[in-house]
């Protein structure tokens, strides 16, 4: 295995863990609902608590990867899971297990920016694509682990607990497999580190970029809202905006009441979300191995068209027009997601910005996305419960927001075989 596939696979196990503590809560929301007597705003809070930490750690996590490194954030957030699983897993308070989630949420909200950064910054242009998209690959794996663990540990005496607390093996792993990867080379050249960041190239096989000190070297002190970032700072915010506005998160935090929504059994929702996890590892795979060839600005038109039809068809599925179809309109929802938006988003956040502002850019691009995640997730309850039509409108809403999407993907660049510095 070439060194960069393996230092971009121990970093993307931030990716594994942001997926599955992402998804992790549908198995336990309901239980915990019960447990703490929870009214809908609570509930609400409790499902969301973990986004609202997510946009804090975004917000924060470029500013810190520019001024410590990407390698000890990686560090600090893979202790933040260790500690979110234990401390969630024991939890004997609403309060305290807010406390908890807040804190894994902090740590999914820092590694979605660091992780991809660190990658497409050890990445060769030709295979960047791959490797940023190897962290989705992980977020997916961990989605789908999500679900299945959910799904074992159902039925079980403090089933929830068990959920909740399994991430703190692969947490444990992630603390012990980061002493083996380099500090990122441009991160270093940033710093005017040069011989440390020939190390790093020469640990990575790759020929010392000769002219990235120049243009790196005053990161950290660039403000990244001027004029001359306006284009990539418009971009990102609105592919992280129309991301979420496909509904996405919600469905996957949701996806065991969606199914009871629909009348099938409480078994049966706990299983299917297994499928769903199952598809979209699958077609992040396919995603993966295309969007290099044919580029990121295909795969999110194509994509877009299959989320519209699906999202169509399971608003009126919601509506009682053939529900019992409603697992495969999700399904192919998630495909088409995981195929466009899903494949394209992380690396798409990770390049579009110049070297000298690219933390800073990423660190904006996933603060807007959780920020909406968050909202989204937290009214969702709140809207399905208030209406016997909720899930409908819902849904409706969504596929309209991804036609508007199509019309925004229509006007942005293609980045595919250019390196960083010539993405500007």
């Amino acid at each position: 295995m070439k060194p960069v596939w393996k230092f971009t696979l121990i970093a993307s196990l931030g990716g594994f863990l942001f997926g599955f503590e992402t998804a992790v809560i549908s198995g336990a929301e309901q239980i915990i609902q019960k447990l703490w007597q929870l009214d809908p705003i609570k509930h609400g809070l409790t499902v969301s608590i973990s986004l609202i930490g997510t946009i804090l750690g975004a917000v924060v996590a470029g500013r810190l990867a520019d001024r410590y490194g990407r390698k000890p954030i990686l560090y600090f957030v893979a202790v933040l899971y260790l500690l979110s699983a234990i401390g969630c897993a024991i939890a004997s308070l609403w309060e305290l297990f807010l406390l908890f989630r807040l804190f894994g949420g902090i740590a999914v909200g820092i590694s979605s920016v660091v992780g991809p950064v660190y990658t497409s910054e050890i990445a060769p242009a030709n295979d960047r694509g791959k490797l940023t998209g190897t962290f989705q690959i992980m977020i997916v794996t961990g989605i789908f682990t999500a679900y299945l663990t959910n799904f074992l540990f159902m039925g079980e005496t403090g089933s929830w607990r068990y959920m909740l607390g399994i991430m703190a093996l692969p947490a444990a792993l992630f603390i012990l497999l980061l002493k083996y990867i380099p500090e990122s080379p441009r991160w270093l050249l940033q710093h005017r580190q040069i011989e440390k960041a020939k190390i790093s190239f020469r640990r990575l096989n790759q020929p010392f970029i000769q002219d990235a000190p120049m243009q790196l070297n005053s990161a950290g002190k660039i403000n990244l809202f001027q004029k001359a970032y306006a284009k990539p700072i418009i971009l990102a915010v609105l592919l992280a905006f129309f991301n979420q506005m496909t509904g996405i998160n919600a469905i996957l935090y949701y996806a065991p009441r969606i199914f009871e929504m629909a009348g099938f059994s409480a078994k049966l929702a706990y299983l299917q979300p297994i499928f769903i996890g199952g598809i979209n590892l699958l077609f992040t795979l396919i995603g993966m191995s295309i969007i290099d060839r044919f580029g990121r600005k295909k795969l999110l038109l194509s994509g877009a068209v299959g989320m519209f039809l699906f999202l169509l068809l399971a608003a009126f599925g919601l509506k009682g027009i053939h529900s019992d179809l409603l697992l495969y309109y999700i399904l192919g929802f998630i495909a088409s997601f995981a195929l466009s938006q899903g494949a394209v988003i992380w690396v798409f956040l990770a390049e579009i910005f110049p070297n000298e502002v690219r933390a800073q850019g990423s660190s904006l691009g996933s603060t807007t996305h959780w920020l909406f995640a968050a909202i989204i997730s937290w009214i969702f309850p709140i809207i399905v419960e208030g209406s016997t039509l909720g899930g409908y409108y819902v849904f409706l809403f969504y596929a309209v927001m991804v036609i508007i999407s199509f019309v925004f993907v229509l006007f942005m660049p293609e980045t595919k075989g250019k390196s960083l510095e010539e993405i500007r």
